[in-house]
């Protein structure tokens, strides 16, 4: 087994824990599998079944009973083994195609398989030591199986065209494979025949095109790893989520509808430097010596990041806050939840274009501050805790103000980087009293090694007007499937419920799309995002939007607090292209927050943040509100009269 090692944190005082923790988590190897001749099988592992403790599919909703099934290398699960015998699967995965990793102390068991995460855990160590023997048995059959039929294929082909009968043979044995046909994937066996190309009596009429044939069976093969992958897809959406009866409104109509969005605003529309190449970091050995830990507390090269922090994410998350703005004027509460649930999925949006970069980690004190005359808000954020980091925000409008804090989560489990978030959102309506809330859903980076990594939002959002029972919302961000259609990514399903439970509106579409609805009095699309720059892939898969958050005119220069973001070093030498001396000075800068931190520790004191303060919200719940002091610190005396905190 593989141990991992330490790498460098960005903290010294990472809390005990959490170190014995990352020391806990074991990456099980990939053992290589038998040499077989083509006509021989693989001796087949007996069946493992029983009930294990199962993460919930969305985070921070703790464990569930379910009754695991594992059987020639296939891993199925469900409520009860009645369902598993009747085939009511609610996710299974070939395990020969994840990652696994273990933590004995916690007899934790991890299977990702790029598209899917397992995350299990047995009520003693017996069962726990059994089941990593049972899935190390079937990993290994399941190689062995594959190399046996590869092999021979090999073999066949390299005896010219006599051979076909016998590439036949090899290839109408691999579709009688049991984790190739399943009645779940909706493929009937003659589909199937047509999908792989599986040779058959016209094969006769065909037989000096030997190149048919290869191909027939190349693409046999990598159909099966695509089914493969596709049959570990989790189908809990359907019985938990309350919303499988709801059919998606296609938004194809979205370009009709005007957008209320500025187009020009005067602010710049490129980057000093085209996005920084990071081919050649070793993100394989980083993030596998960190495998299960928090990855906001461990420091990766500065290639790996965007030139914005989450101070400035989080400011993104109002590009369409003319959503609100529109609430703001319905008087009908079911259809202003819509229009408040079409802004939370705007949200998202950005996240279709960046999935090969991160943020930068806000230090200690950072703040950041948006002045959107265009939009008719103003915005300020502050870091207000480093361990956990917890950035807190706030913005203000004549029609709605925003807040949250949120405590960033980000875990790797072998192929997925898991991004979750446990703070709430929090909208007021100043013209009808409404006071809205609502969690987030998560964010998942899949196959983070491949250069066909991608990016999904999944789980249940719920918000709540908090001053009235009238109505509530339940949408649920759809888990991609890796077989599906391009259409069928991104889907988002809701609807608006009234007091007794019975659905008012059903809206839906995609986060990257648009959203509509067709109950309102008049269907219409309700949001669509603003279309991408056409060099967006130059520079970060940045919006126009986030091209102008970073953007430090002259007039902002001498005004800003010297803490806010734009006067950051590295993050602007990264936006300049200046990598190397990026990484030096990011270096520094967190060097210097160690500094602080120690000496607050020897004084006995904490860092107190400067607009931001912790209270306690209606439901009891920690939160961090905002105290009023930027706005007006900042009109007078003015940041350059005061005194500041010496981030960089």
């Amino acid at each position: 087994m593989l141990k991992p090692t330490h790498s460098r944190t960005n903290s010294t005082g990472s809390s005990r824990h959490s170190r014995q923790n990352s020391r806990d988590w074991e990456v099980m190897p990939d053992v290589p599998p038998d040499n077989h001749k083509p006509d021989q099988t693989p001796e087949m592992p007996g069946i493992c079944e029983g009930f294990l403790l199962k993460k919930r599919k969305y985070p921070l909703q703790g464990w569930h009973k379910r009754y695991f099934h594992l059987e020639k290398g296939i891993l199925k699960y469900s409520k009860t083994p009645q369902d598993i015998f009747k085939g009511k699967i609610h996710g299974s995965l070939e395990v020969s195609l994840a990652v696994m990793s273990i933590n004995k102390k916690s007899r934790r068991i991890d299977l990702d398989a790029g598209d899917n995460i397992f995350h299990m855990k047995t009520k003693n160590h017996e069962m726990f030591y059994i089941w990593v023997t049972k899935l190390s048995a079937h990993r290994v059959y399941k190689k062995n199986e594959a190399m046996n039929h590869h092999q021979g294929v090999l073999q066949a082909l390299s005896s010219g065209t006599n051979s076909l009968p016998a590439v036949a043979s090899f290839a109408q044995r691999s579709m009688n494979m049991p984790s190739m046909v399943s009645r779940r994937n909706g493929l009937s066996r003659g589909r199937m025949d047509a999908f792989h190309g599986t040779p058959t009596p016209s094969l006769a009429r065909h037989h000096n095109r030997q190149v048919s044939v290869t191909e027939s069976v190349a693409e046999y093969y990598d159909a099966s790893e695509v089914l493969a992958t596709e049959s570990s897809s989790e189908n809990e959406a359907s019985d938990e989520s309350g919303l499988s009866d709801i059919t998606t409104t296609s938004v194809s109509s979205a370009h009709d509808v005007p957008n209320n969005v500025p187009k020009d605003t005067a602010r710049r529309r490129t980057l000093p430097a085209h996005c920084a190449d990071n081919s050649h970091i070793g993100i394989l050995s980083i993030l596998y010596n960190n495998i299960g830990k928090d990855l906001s507390r461990v420091s990766m090269p500065v290639a790996l990041n965007e030139p914005l922090c989450f101070l400035q994410r989080l400011s993104e998350e109002l590009e369409y806050s003319h959503l609100l703005d529109i609430a703001n004027r319905i008087d009908d509460p079911y259809e202003r939840m819509v229009y408040m649930a079409a802004f939370s999925i705007s949200g998202y949006a950005w996240a279709s274009w960046r999935n090969r970069y991160k943020p930068f980690n806000p230090v200690l004190g950072e703040t950041y501050e948006s002045i959107r005359n265009d939009r008719g808000f103003r915005f300020v954020s502050e870091q207000v805790s480093h361990h956990p980091p917890l950035s807190a925000c706030h913005a203000e409008s004549e029609n709605f103000t925003f807040w949250q804090d949120q405590r960033w989560k980000n875990k790797f489990w072998g192929k997925s980087v898991e991004i979750v978030s446990s703070g709430m959102v929090n909208v007021t309506l100043p013209r009808y009293g409404d006071h809205y809330e609502w969690n987030k859903a998560v964010t998942c980076i899949h196959n983070v090694f491949s250069q066909q990594r991608w990016l999904e939002h999944y789980g249940d959002v719920i918000i709540r007007n908090t001053k009235s029972d009238v109505c509530t919302c339940k949408m649920t961000f759809v888990k991609s499937r890796y077989w599906g259609s391009d259409t069928s990514k991104n889907e988002v399903q809701g609807v608006v419920l009234n007091a007794t439970g019975e659905v008012v509106h059903r809206f839906g579409g995609s986060w990257h799309e648009g959203i509509f609805c067709d109950t309102l009095s008049t269907p219409q699309c309700l949001w669509k995002p603003n279309g991408q720059p056409e060099d967006h892939f130059l520079y970060y898969g940045f919006s126009d939007y986030a091209r102008e958050l970073n953007e430090l005119t002259p007039e902002l220069q001498a005004i800003l607090p010297p803490t806010d973001t734009r006067f950051r070093p590295d993050q602007r030498l990264l936006e300049e292209g200046k990598v190397d001396e990026s990484d030096r000075r990011k270096d520094e800068v967190e060097e210097k927050q160690r500094d602080r931190r120690k000496e607050l520790a020897k004084k006995g004191e904490e860092h107190v943040p400067r607009f931001f303060y912790k209270s306690l919200d209606e439901a009891g719940r920690e939160v961090w509100a905002y105290n009023g002091a930027y706005w007006k610190t900042r009109e007078n005396p003015g940041f350059a009269n005061t005194k500041n905190l010496d981030l960089w």
